[in-house]
């Protein structure tokens, strides 16, 4: 009896959602995995998957022991890396989610230095904005921007998300300047949908009282960059993340809006699943973004108020 093969064999199953393509994965008969399944759920007295003929999913007992199985393999792959790795360099691939719009602006650059840094550490990026279940879809690491709620997953802070009301000048110069919140009743407005309230718009008034505002929404797009342009082209009031919009306040291209008032802030995490041992391939690529995002992030425009506490 080889518990950690069992171990292996059942992850593979989850992982594979099949018995076939595990067995397809582990290069054995799907008899024998069946086999292995019955009397790995035998010898632990319950049962670990629903079968039917369609899919197979965890039951409550198969989902705790998939987890902590999960943790013991990852353990004995770290302590076996640990170990190879000891006096040589970094090697293997990363697997890493990052949400479209951030990761293609500002995180090319950090992982160009990585891999310069770490040259037998190869990548496969998923750049999506959905909500990714890492152990679920196999991913080692996920750039997340949010406020994030209580979860299974390990996550440490690499910057802060603000956004700022602003248009362009061409569009103030047609339709005025909003001087107070309610002001933006009366403007055209565009949204981001993915949002769950894309037409309210929460801030924190100048003496710090929250509030909000619903404004008329003419354009919703699940695109921050459609926006972006669109807001360029004059079409209408954003509220948007500073790390798209910090280069146009500078040049003048857009105009910071009730700036006295401070809008949304969310933080960009690395999250990671919650592993004993974390690899030392992502626990380096944690560390080298967490120092290169340290301090003010560099698209932010200058002498920006924040909420204090």
């Amino acid at each position: 009896m080889d518990r950690f093969a069992d171990m292996q064999m059942f992850v593979r199953v989850v992982e594979a959602g099949s018995i076939s393509g595990a067995a397809e994965r582990l290069e054995v008969a799907k008899s024998a995995v069946s086999r292995r399944l019955a009397e790995l759920e035998s010898r632990l007295g319950v049962q670990l998957l629903h079968r039917t003929t369609r899919r197979l999913s965890l039951t409550d007992s198969g989902r705790a022991f998939h987890e902590r199985a999960q943790r013991i393999l990852a353990d004995l792959d770290e302590a076996e890396a640990a170990v190879s790795q000891a006096h040589t360099a970094l090697k293997g691939r990363l697997r890493v989610a990052l949400p479209l719009s951030f990761g293609l602006l500002h995180l090319a650059a950090p992982i160009k230095d990585f891999m310069a840094l770490h040259p037998e550490v190869g990548f496969d990026l998923d750049f999506n904005d959905r909500q990714i279940d890492l152990m679920q879809e196999g991913f080692d690491l996920a750039i997340r921007i949010a406020n994030l709620p209580d979860s299974s997953l390990i996550a440490r802070r690499l910057a802060p998300i603000r956004h700022q009301l602003c248009a362009s000048p061409d569009y103030l110069q047609a339709h005025g300047t909003p001087t107070r919140a309610e002001d933006l009743r009366q403007h055209v407005c565009l949204a981001y949908s993915n949002l769950p309230n894309p037409g309210i718009w929460p801030y924190h008034a100048p003496d710090g009282t929250p509030g909000s505002v619903q404004v008329p929404v003419k354009l919703k797009a699940n695109n921050g960059d459609f926006l972006y342009q669109a807001a360029l082209a004059g079409q209408g009031l954003i509220l948007h993340p500073t790390f798209y919009i910090g280069d146009a306040l500078r040049n003048g291209q857009l105009v910071a809006l009730l700036s006295d008032h401070v809008w949304p802030e969310l933080n960009a995490y690395a999250v990671y699943p919650p592993t004993r041992h974390l690899s030392s391939r992502v626990r380096a690529l944690v560390d080298f973004l967490a120092k290169r995002f340290e301090g003010e992030p560099a698209w932010e425009p200058q002498n920006r108020r924040r909420i204090e506490g």
